[in-house]
């Protein structure tokens, strides 16, 4: 079907009442920036759109209620529809109609009588009320999306905000850590301060809350160096999970890549989300923004009109080889354009914005791999891989890719351009194995926790590429992790099918909680050994909020439609397991932070190096003896050791470090493996620094050389070599 809707008889959105019609004074503008943009005198609107025959620019009253005013945009430059209106202030509250061909069968859904929201708009004001009025097509009719639909849509959708973007930083300074530094903590900004009883209650769930000074201090204390917000910008609850009384939790449903969610404002203002970087900024912590710029909330050709869809369809989405259908390597109806100039534009513009006016950190990239597609599939060095590489702003941000997608040859692990980082999920998988105690994981445990260099090692990448983390907001928690061995999705209103089965999770004898004395004991001890192995691998470590002292959802490892107790941070139930988990796990990252050999800026070989008598690591048996390829073929084995020489060249520079040397051992046996310790050059003992069949790190003893540690079952252990004391001293 195709629909001229430039003639007045399709162009049938209801017209503003001549009582509340005003006239303002447009000028022809600029076609850049794009957005709305105040310049202290007026303001300058620009928008997007090759196919678009006409835009008109409505203006609404504060609250977005009533539309005052349509204005159509005078002028079309480069593609871009443009004007400027001297009366315009900020807090003018608009959106935008725009006319063209309503012909799906090419690609062109464009429909005058919904309301659009501006890609650039950086405020929305309400939220969206689902309605059939959003849908460009009618609803139950034959024709399906091929109809056309008259209904407005205004009174349904979220409207823009011009803002003030001034802000006075004063003395803010990014924390700029280094990489081999830098500690994750994935949070939920909501889900955080919900239930924190230092958080005041209207301030719960925003970007307030979150700088609330215990909350801050908590984080800064616990000694990881970032916070990793999941999506912050503006998205959309879906209809289905509304019908069902639920909400998009975890906000992987955006609509807006400029807007922050209107929900988590506190204020009328946006300069709420500088405040709180600026808080954190002092308190010496990174922000690291979750962004989602690989589908929209429009989902597929059944999906409504919201923005991009009725903007311009044929460019912003990618279309199947029949255009009325869009290519879904997202899985959720449709996949972002960015092989288009004007749209990879929009995403590199919209992380220069977070970048520079919110002066965030860097960005993790949702299925990232999206990114890197090109219309033959995905590529190394994609247009806008490389586009982030080579802007002076977005290479020196941390860019971290969630490196696979849905689409055909969507994994791609470790195929990432130099300059990024990778969420490793063969760490997550090989650890989860390893202590679980299946048969053969020896050997990939050793690649993961030194940073997979089989995947990460190449084209001058370094160790911190390979983001490495046990649990993230997919999934069970830790705590779950050694609790359910079944998913318990129930509360999503799907019958349990959703969320991955496939968890290399273990119970210990009972499902869900229990009193067992035995039972808790080996769960706390495993919780240990996985926090424990993430802070002692090679990598960049991520923690997700709340493992440090074992909170649950549960057994629930899909809550992303949770929007309440199963998914909020339960700070008043924090037992004295937790606290002592929390203690322990403080002293894991001091020990991190301490010792260099445990955060390496170079891949570590095991190779000898002759120059300087030297091996770096040297991975050895229980009985002290170096692993040989029969020991790591062994499916049986389960307990080995490294040695981390502190005299291995740290950097490029051909010299000996002065790190001290280190001893991991490892032992995911059921029982007791006794260890020889060994001995090495320049020491005369080790000392224990950390036992995780201790809940405390306070051991601090002595063990000589060729000594043999009873290492528990299920436990790990870091020694310290301490040197031979010296003659007169």
């Amino acid at each position: 079907m195709t629909i001229d809707v430039k003639t007045p008889a399709t162009a049938s959105s209801k017209p503003v009442s001549p009582k509340v019609m005003r006239r303002s004074h447009v000028r022809e503008g600029r076609p850049f920036p794009l957005g709305a943009t105040w310049d202290g005198i007026g303001v300058n609107f620009a928008l997007f759109s090759a196919n678009a025959t006409k835009v008109e620019l409505c203006l609404f009253s504060e609250d977005g209620a009533t539309e005052i005013e349509r204005i159509e945009l005078p002028e079309f430059t480069n593609e871009v529809w443009h004007g400027y209106l001297p009366d315009a202030r900020p807090g003018t509250t608009y959106g935008y109609r725009v006319h063209g061909p309503y012909e799906p069968a090419a690609g062109h859904r464009f429909n005058p009588n919904k309301l659009l929201l501006d890609p650039y708009a950086k405020q929305h004001v309400g939220e969206l009320i689902w309605n059939p009025a959003l849908f460009g097509y009618t609803i139950g009719s034959p024709e399906a999306d091929l109809s056309f639909d008259e209904r407005d849509s205004a009174s349904f959708i979220p409207k823009c905000r011009v803002i003030d973007p001034a802000f006075t930083w004063g003395r803010d300074r990014r924390p700029q850590i280094p990489w081999e530094r830098t500690i994750i903590y994935e949070t939920h900004l909501r889900g955080y301060t919900m239930r924190h009883p230092d958080v005041p209650e209207e301030l719960r769930g925003t970007f307030s809350g979150m700088m609330t000074q215990e909350v801050t201090d908590y984080i800064r204390d616990l000694g990881v160096t970032a916070i990793e917000l999941m999506p912050i910008h503006a998205f959309v609850d879906d209809s289905y999970l509304v019908d069902k009384g639920l909400r998009n939790y975890w906000g992987y449903n955006s609509i807006g890549f400029f807007a922050p969610h209107p929900r988590y404002l506190a204020t009328p203002f946006v300069n709420e989300v500088k405040e709180m970087i600026a808080h954190m900024h002092d308190a010496g912590l990174e922000v690291i923004l979750d962004v989602v710029y690989n589908h929209t909330a429009e989902g597929n050709e059944l999906g409504p009109t919201l923005s991009f869809k009725g903007i311009d369809n044929a460019s912003y989405y990618r279309l199947a080889p029949d255009p009325r259908y869009y290519i879904n390597d997202t899985g959720t109806g449709n996949t972002v354009n960015l092989s288009h100039s004007r749209v990879l534009q929009m995403v590199t513009d919209s992380l220069r914005y977070w970048a520079h006016e919110m002066r965030v950190d860097g960005f993790r990239f949702d299925l990232a791999t999206i990114l890197g597609r090109e219309p033959q599939g995905f590529e190394e060095d994609g247009r806008f891989l490389d586009a982030c590489l080579q802007d002076p702003l977005l290479s020196e941000v941390k860019l971290i890719a969630e490196p696979w997608d849905c689409g055909p040859g969507g994994y791609q692990v470790g195929r990432f351009s130099p300059g990024w980082a990778e969420w490793n999920d063969k760490y997550r998988d090989t650890i989860r194995a390893y202590w679980k105690g299946e048969d053969g994981k020896l050997a990939e445990m050793a690649s993961r926790i030194t940073a997979s260099a089989d995947l990460f090692n190449k084209r001058g990448r370094k160790p911190w590429a390979s983001v490495n983390f046990i649990t993230a907001h997919d999934g069970f928690t830790l705590n779950d992790l050694v609790t359910y061995e079944q998913k318990r999705n129930e509360a999503n209103g799907e019958d349990n099918r959703d969320g991955h089965s496939h968890n290399i999770s273990c119970n210990y004898g009972v499902e869900g909680p229990t009193d067992d004395p035995e039972i808790r004991a080996v769960r706390l001890r495993q919780i240990r050994n996985m926090l424990a192995t993430l802070l002692f691998s090679q990598g960049t470590p991520m923690i997700l909020a709340g493992d440090e002292f074992a909170r649950t959802q549960q057994g629930n490892n899909n809550a992303y439609a949770q929007d309440n107790e199963i998914s909020w941070v339960d700070w008043e139930g924090i037992t004295q397991d937790g606290c002592d988990l929390l203690e322990f796990t403080k002293r894991l990252i001091e020990l991190r932070q301490q010792h260099p050999m445990l955060r390496r800026r170079r891949f570590l070989s095991g190779a000898y190096n002759e120059e300087l008598d030297v091996k770096d690591a040297t991975w050895l048996t229980p009985a002290g003896d170096e692993m040989t390829p029969e020991h790591w073929s062994d499916p049986h084995a389960r307990c080995l050791g490294l040695i981390l020489d502190g005299r291995a060249q740290p950097t490029g520079i051909r010299r000996r470090g002065t790190d001290v040397t280190m001893l991991l051992i490892l032992n995911a046996y059921h029982d007791v493996v006794k260890f020889r310790l060994p001995e090495v050059v320049g020491g005369a003992w080790w000392m224990c620094l950390c036992d995780t069949n201790q809940a405390t790190l306070d051991e601090h003893t002595r063990h000589d050389f060729g000594t043999e540690y009873e290492v528990t079952g299920r436990s790990l252990l870091l020694l310290e070599m301490k040197p031979e004391k010296r003659r007169g001293v």
